[in-house]
């Protein structure tokens, strides 16, 4: 699953980054492939003549990395620093000029935001989501859920018509004499959380989302901050600065695959330890979910107690055998936890690359702060960490 961000720049590319010359390339279908670091998707882009520049965010990393792009005639390499954006040209059928612009997912330096800290209330649903209240344009209410393994904004299909004005033909969807064009909503003016506010955001659609709510946020709005999740409050503080005076919490480093944060944190059972990276999916009622590649690399015992086998199914229908089985214990930071009702794959994972999850059901155990800007996760246990976990789905 790729993390691409279509966006319209005002300026000329020309302009973003001060090159003089455009390198251009040539182009007779509009599928492009991307290799992005040594990931290669053939079917990552399709050019958008119309869109200047239409901006490829590359997979986040600190490391300098090559991306390049592969037209069904032509090819482009160029290298990605941090904080870097390169602007070149694919004229497609020798007629129409696609300006097109990699940009690092980390923003240049001094281009994030004024130095201040904002506080977002939230409830945990019982569903375990962390809900939170948005007022967009001043005027429409909707409730979003923060989402650690998501990207962006996004909004449901049914919240966008029926509790926004997003659609450029609203009135006439309203009406029933016309149907929605989610590919052409407009960005919304002012959207704020709390004390936190975007401007002039662009919001994604979308049909997947924690029980019950209108849409979610994901983790990379705060870029380059520190997220503070404090269950014990129900808050979230977004800081500019790490905050001082961190008692009881214990660090790991957090790592990135195609921009989802992961922690590599360890199950303890039958006197071995199986050490695994874990996406934060904070939008997830479950415990914990298990790669089934992983689960076979690794030799991961398959006589635990079982508690439950099932069928799930993707938005898209797509159905995957699991079953559910108890783990004696998993450390994460260094906090034991016994008993966590574990669900583990039987195919393979949708995002197509290996990684295990941590639902909310587990994480709201413990307070976390997420350390964006020198990428570490911060744990330590909460008024929750007795709390049984949800074991059917």
């Amino acid at each position: 699953m790729k993390y691409l961000l279509l966006l319209i720049c005002l300026l000329p590319a020309t302009l973003v980054t001060g090159q003089s010359k455009l390198p251009v390339i040539r182009a007779t279908s509009k599928k492009v492939a991307i290799n992005d670091g040594g990931f290669l998707d053939k079917n990552a882009w399709s050019l958008s003549p119309k869109t200047r520049p239409d901006i490829y965010t590359a997979d986040r990393t600190r490391a300098t990395k090559w991306v390049t792009f592969y037209t069904d005639i032509d090819s482009i390499r160029v290298k990605v620093k941090p904080g870097t954006r390169y602007n070149f040209i694919i004229l497609l059928n020798g007629k129409d000029s696609c300006y097109t612009q990699i940009a690092s997912a980390i923003p240049p330096v001094g281009k994030q935001d004024a130095a201040k800290n904002d506080t977002i209330p939230f409830k945990l649903t019982a569903y375990s989501a962390i809900a939170v209240k948005a007022v967009m344009n001043d005027t429409d209410t909707l409730n979003l859920h923060f989402d650690v393994s998501s990207f962006d904004f996004h909004l449901t299909r049914d919240a966008i018509i029926k509790k926004t004005k997003l659609l450029p033909n609203h009135a006439d969807v309203l009406a029933g004499t016309a149907k929605p064009n989610f590919n052409e909503m407009n960005k919304a003016m002012k959207l704020q959380i709390g004390t936190a506010v975007w401007r002039n955001q662009e919001m994604l659609p979308t049909g997947l989302t924690s029980y019950g709510m209108d849409g979610r946020l994901g983790w990379n709005l705060f870029e380059g901050k520190q997220v503070e999740v404090d269950y014990d409050n129900n808050r979230i503080i977004i800081y500019s600065k790490m905050p001082k005076g961190l008692k009881g919490y214990e660090r790991s480093k957090i790592g990135f695959i195609h921009s989802y944060g992961y922690a590599t944190e360890t199950f303890e059972i039958g006197g071995k330890k199986y050490t695994g990276k874990f996406s934060m999916d904070t939008g997830s009622d479950q415990s914990i979910i298990l790669d089934s590649s992983w689960v076979a690399r690794n030799n991961f015992p398959t006589d635990l107690k079982l508690i439950k086998s099932s069928t799930i199914s993707d938005p898209t229908g797509k159905k995957y055998q699991m079953k559910i089985v108890e783990a004696p214990m998993i450390r994460l930071n260094g906090f034991p936890v016994a008993n966590v009702p574990t669900i583990i794959l039987g195919s393979k994972n949708p995002v197509g690359f290996e990684m295990n999850y941590f639902g909310n059901g587990l994480l709201k155990r413990f307070n976390m702060i997420l350390d964006f800007k020198n990428d570490y996760l911060y744990l330590k246990p909460n008024k929750l960490s007795t709390a049984k976990d949800k074991a059917d789905s």
